[in-house]
């Protein structure tokens, strides 16, 4: 009985948890209708709301977006935004954080994220995995001796929560892992080891 439940748990779980974070990352999407008018609303002229309406309404708007915003006359109006956003005082601050970081980790041209590393943390001895950034820029790199990188290390299982640190380069190991393969390692709390072969570096 005690096979055939834990069978049974490692076939239902896996599928029960994806259908919920699916049906969650669709709700939150469907809200974007609620920036509709009322009588644009699914209800209002078919009398019951459409599930996943939302989700398909989103990811058109970011396509149509990114259509307008790759030839010119779009690049010139996303700088007259950008222009207008710059000149109010706590917009321009937040509005350009965020677009800094944005533009590091989804640019096709950045290399945040790109490379996997093993490093000693939180002590000498003790080894984790951890994802290059960069390197230290500003005022920082003035105080740092050497040679240093930035490095950003996960916490597991949830990975979107860690660790910003400054490391010398010497003391970080680059793994032959792409990213995928070390953040489902790091999912799994080291359950699910990575298949050992090159990673491909030129993956976009």
């Amino acid at each position: 009985m005690k096979k055939y439940l834990i069978t049974g748990l490692l076939i239902w779980v896996p599928l029960v948890i994806t259908v919920w974070v699916l049906s969650f990352l669709v709700g939150m999407l469907d809200q974007s209708l609620l920036l509709l008018p009322d009588n644009w609303q699914p209800r209002a002229w078919l009398g019951f709301n459409i599930p996943g309406l939302g989700a398909l309404l989103t990811l058109v708007v970011v396509l149509v977006t990114g259509m307008l915003g790759a030839n010119i006359i779009g690049q010139r109006l996303v700088k007259i935004w950008e222009s207008l956003l710059s000149h109010i005082p706590v917009v321009k601050s937040l509005y350009s954080s965020v677009k800094q970081v944005s533009d590091t980790l989804f640019s096709s041209s950045g290399q945040a994220f790109r490379k996997a590393l093993l490093v000693q943390y939180p002590r000498q001895g003790s080894w984790t995995i951890a994802f290059l950034t960069g390197q230290p820029g500003g005022d920082v790199a003035n105080h740092l001796t050497g040679e240093y990188v930035s490095v950003y290390i996960p916490t597991t299982p949830n990975p979107t929560s860690g660790f910003f640190l400054m490391m010398p380069k010497s003391e970080v190991i680059e793994l032959d892992m792409n990213v995928d393969e070390a953040l489902k390692y790091i999912i799994s709390m080291g359950v699910v080891p990575p298949d050992n072969r090159p990673a491909d570096t030129h993956r976009s």
